[in-house]
């Protein structure tokens, strides 16, 4: 069952950390106050804040900030249950805003809608986190000591998700912030130095509430992660006398009989539980390595050496690590957010850096822009929402690995939008402006009839007549948009699936120039190697995968123009093929068929 939608925290904190008996304590100097005014400013609120409860002003505002960029966003909760900016969590797993409402004796109601109070209510919750981890039931005496409390206050999963939370927010109070809240006041954080104090968080558990058939242990691969690891007994094809679809995966000795070239990011179109009920049936036929839940906890299903059934396509599946991320493919502003991109980014670089995979978009892949293997559809997830600019920053800032160099021509584009750059909504969330599919037309003109769809013209994730983010493609010329928008129109060649609405039909694609529409500056200079594909017979015949004896998926006309990102030698034997970007995905041509070329200057 698809989770209520609503704003999600920057942060979103998880589940509610152990404490052994937790008991509410007040503020020093007696009963706190049952109210400060909503015309409290924010900056007052924090100086009271911290003098009724000891809580450093620095703490209060870094979480402010982390958690709600300073934001009550009107009453609304988070995904995870939260309220304002302190994110005072009501769900199953806590209830930190009923704790904050006994504590300073107010309506959960005023903590909800007044920025003033949820900043005290906060400040209590945090008090007496401190108090309850202190042997002395004292505060602590230093900056660096709130680690521990900062901690047990993420509510988290697991306990290095807590301290990733911890971190985040010690990250801010060093580096410091000036922004305005959403009435325009501004707070300034002064950059601080403190030496954080990690051995306070050393006894502190994450919470029990793990899935069925989960555990927290060390018998996983990716460090951290929540073990839900498969009984090869029960879902193993590889041993007889397994029979598909009673078996979900395969066993392997990764990369030691195949090598791994890709990360594959989905979404699951459902949640958590629901990902978990699909993926631990052994009737299921489909499998994958790990989830990504929306407060960033990792879950791991399979190990990296093996094999999961992910991507609709064979060979796919043999050569890629796949990942599954909370949320839905046509609303995934309504769900991707800073704490899922960043936890999945992280295990993305863990994997780049495990199996030397190519930092770039041509390997770290959508399910969307791989090919099927046959005459029918694939998958096309995440989605338009998923920030792939973004993404793939943050890869590159957790792994320290380059990006990948790969020769240049200036007939070569990529687009990177200042949509794709960054969530643009509050708190860490996308609003509907991160779309970022964008269309190609008949005609050099956005007024031109846009090129034949597969399927339904208001399914925003139809992939058939549109590209994404930070894939490459040769342009013969280009041209202002004559219709006004400001876009320029680049002509491209594209598979088409104009022979589905023919009599007979086909999925068979056909390449045929069209025009992309790009919006101003979101043109970059593109990599890779732009190709002439060419035929004795004049139609090229185009493959789904790198394998002789595959299936014909699509055809182009001899000389026609793509861009190849890498090549690759097919398993067992010494045949090189050419990974094209034929469409918005990807496809293959055998090095036969294959004439690298320089600059063709046709056109402007």
């Amino acid at each position: 069952m698809r989770r209520q939608k609503s704003l999600v925290s920057f942060a979103l904190p998880m589940l509610m950390a152990l404490l052994s008996a937790l008991v509410l304590t007040g503020f020093s100097g007696g009963a706190a106050r049952a109210n400060v005014s909503t015309t409290t400013s924010l900056n007052t609120a924090f100086t009271q804040a911290s003098q009724e409860s000891g809580v450093p002003i620095s703490i209060l505002k870094a979480l402010c900030y982390m958690e709600g960029r300073l934001s009550n966003h009107a009453g609304h909760p988070s995904l995870d249950g939260g309220y304002g900016c302190m994110h005072l969590i009501q769900n199953e797993r806590g209830d930190t805003l009923t704790q904050a409402a006994k504590a300073l004796h107010v309506d959960p109601q005023q903590l909800k809608s007044d920025s003033a109070t949820n900043i005290r209510g906060g400040a209590a919750v945090l008090r007496d986190e401190a108090i309850q981890l202190s042997p002395s039931h004292t505060l602590p005496g230093n900056l660096g000591d709130w680690y521990g409390t900062l901690v047990a206050y993420s509510h988290a999963t697991t306990h290095s998700t807590a301290l990733m939370y911890a971190d985040a927010l010690f990250k801010i109070v060093q580096n410091g912030f000036s922004a305005p809240n959403e009435t325009g006041e501004v707070v300034t954080l002064a950059p601080e130095s403190v030496k954080v104090n990690k051995a306070t968080a050393k006894n502190i558990k994450a919470a029990t509430t793990i899935p069925s058939g989960c555990q927290v242990d060390a018998n996983v691969d990716y460090p951290g992660a929540v073990d839900c690891i498969l009984d090869p007994n029960a879902y193993d094809c590889t041993p007889p006398p397994a029979v598909y679809p009673y078996c979900t995966y395969e066993s392997a000795n990764r990369p030691t009989d195949l090598s791994v070239n890709y990360v594959v990011i989905h979404d699951t179109e459902t949640s958590l539980q629901g990902a978990l009920n699909v993926f631990q049936s052994h009737t299921s036929g489909v499998s994958i390595h790990y989830i990504v839940d929306t407060d960033g906890t990792v879950y791991e299903l399979l190990h990296d050496k093996d094999f999961a059934y992910h991507v609709g396509n064979y060979w796919y599946n043999q050569h890629s690590v796949g990942i599954e991320n909370i949320g839905y493919d046509a609303t995934g502003f309504l769900w991707y957010n800073a704490a899922q991109y960043l936890a999945s980014a992280k295990l993305t670089a863990y994997l780049v850096n495990k199996y030397n995979i190519p930092l770039d978009h041509d390997h770290i892949v959508s399910h969307g822009t791989v090919p099927s293997p046959g005459l029918s559809t694939n998958h096309v997830d995440p989605g338009p929402y998923w920030l792939w600019t973004y993404y793939l920053n943050l890869v590159q800032q957790q792994s320290g690995a380059p990006f990948t160099a790969k020769s240049k021509d200036t007939h070569i584009i990529t687009l990177k939008p200042s949509t794709d750059k960054k969530p643009l909504g509050k708190n860490g969330t996308e609003t509907p402006a991160n779309f970022n599919f964008f269309y190609l037309y008949t005609g050099p003109s956005t007024q031109s009839a846009r090129i034949p769809q597969l399927g339904d013209p208001t399914d925003v994730t139809d992939e058939t007549n549109n590209v994404e983010t930070n894939i490459s493609y040769y342009y013969l010329a280009k041209v202002k948009d004559p219709a006004g928008t400001g876009d320029t129109l680049y002509e491209i060649w594209y598979g088409e699936s104009d022979q589905a609405h023919s009599t007979p039909s086909s999925l068979v694609q056909s390449a045929h120039l069209a025009w992309l529409a790009v919006p101003p500056g979101a043109a970059v200079e593109g990599q890779g190697t732009a190709v002439t594909l060419n035929d004795p017979s004049g139609t090229v015949p185009i493959y789904g995968k790198p394998q002789t004896g595959a299936t014909v998926i699509a055809t182009a006309p001899s000389n026609a123009v793509f861009v190849s990102g890498y090549t690759f030698v097919e398993d067992g034997t010494t045949n090189l093929w050419y990974e094209i970007n034929y469409n918005h995905r990807q496809a293959w041509v055998p090095a036969s068929a294959i004439t690298p070329v320089q600059s063709i200057k046709t056109g402007n």
